[in-house]
């Protein structure tokens, strides 16, 4: 097989090693990643469909890849590939992969701030994978993805979920942070994490609640008592309304720096109160949930507008990275989980998603329909083939 565009998926893949003895080589390995490439573009998700796609588009796939022996690969061939690539290899190239088509879109989930500047929004969470997990030792992978496209810019796999906090400094380590605020939930709210995204030049938004008892208790006791100053206007609060999925819905974001000077965090620029109403139209059900949290962002920098955006656009790494691998994708109801394949194919997965997001798909499991339709289309998405 001839090498194709530097700039697809199929050439990042091509640049990982083969790592299986000469005698075990019966396939050229970028054939065999070709074809798992193109039968997961195709919308295939467990092992046993990726086989079965193959072998009924056996012909074509040969005819267009043109593999040394013009024959296909068995069962057992296909989940060698997965459970033999180099995992750390494999995140390495798709974060490369997925930050080059990052880099050519300069807006989306960006937002202009109170001083004119322009701010990136970046997410951190985490994720168990639970079809894998079932079987075995537990598979939690953690993430960095960018607000709004939902481009996943780097990946990588810690032992369970409370190492969630010594995995996202490596996680964003070397990384330029200059112009980015990075979202995170209250379990990696950790001094030490402000300080890195500070030193690497960014800046963080980050929700309190218990896990940070000193904290949460004296933004609680400032905004259910907040101080009276003559002459200034603080709290300053931001109030929005929407109606979605049958419910009505409104936000209010209070921020506060009258405590800047006396609380014990780095970087403080503001802390913050989210306070979150519905209305089930039908029924008239309602909910209420306050929420704490806190940035280094300053109010010169950032109004309680903008620091609302960031904070709704943190659930970008929800809905649309890890709910798209689960319902579209089948991740958690996967059942392959011999050695490292659960995270093979969720890399894969990183990379095929931010790519359909790159050409435009808002809807994934129409676009996995369209590419699945043709093994052609599907090779040319991935790069095995030239358009």
């Amino acid at each position: 097989m001839d090498r194709t565009d530097s700039n697809t998926w199929f050439a990042h893949l091509q640049h990982l090693v083969d790592p299986r003895h000469k005698k075990g080589q019966s396939f050229e390995w970028s054939y065999l990643l070709a074809l798992v490439g193109a039968a997961l573009a195709s919308g295939h998700k467990t092992l046993t469909t990726i086989d079965a796609w193959i072998h009924q588009h056996g012909a074509e796939l040969v005819s267009s890849l043109h593999p040394a022996k013009q024959r296909l690969p068995s069962y057992a061939t296909i989940r060698r590939v997965l459970i033999s690539i180099d995992v750390a290899a494999l995140e390495d190239e798709t974060a490369q992969y997925n930050q080059g088509l990052d880099a050519d879109d300069p807006t989306t989930g960006c937002l202009v701030g109170a001083d004119g500047a322009l701010w990136r929004g970046q997410a951190v969470d985490g994720k168990t994978v639970r079809g894998a997990s079932a079987h075995g030792a537990t598979v939690h992978l953690v993430s960095l993805v960018r607000h709004e496209s939902g481009a996943v810019l780097a990946q990588s796999q810690v032992e369970n979920k409370t190492n969630e906090i010594t995995a996202v400094p490596e996680l964003l380590a070397g990384r330029n942070l200059a112009g980015t605020v990075t979202t995170m939930d209250a379990l990696l709210t950790q001094r030490s994490q402000a300080e890195q995204i500070l030193r690497q030049g960014g800046h963080y938004l980050m929700v309190v609640k218990e896990n940070q008892g000193s904290l949460y208790d004296a933004l609680d006791l400032l905004f259910r008592h907040p101080p009276t100053l003559r002459g200034e206007s603080d709290p300053l609060r931001w109030r929005e309304q929407s109606v979605a999925h049958g419910r009505r819905e409104t936000r209010l974001l209070e921020s506060s720096v009258t405590v800047n000077d006396y609380v014990d965090w780095p970087g403080v620029g503001q802390v913050l109160r989210r306070t979150y109403d519905s209305v089930e139209r039908k029924t008239g059900q309602t909910a209420h949930e306050v929420t704490y949290g806190i940035t280094s962002l300053s109010r010169a920098q950032a109004l309680p507008q903008h620091v609302a955006w960031f904070w709704r656009q943190h659930w970008t790494i929800e809905n649309r990275v890890h709910y798209v691998r689960d319902e579209t994708f089948g991740e958690d109801r996967g059942q392959i989980h011999s050695g490292r394949a659960p995270e093979v194919l969720a890399a894969m997965r990183n990379a095929l998603l931010t790519l359909l997001r790159y050409q435009g798909w808002t809807n994934i499991a129409a676009a996995l329909r369209s590419y699945g339709s043709s093994p052609q289309k599907a090779l040319q998405l991935i790069g095995a083939l030239a358009t």
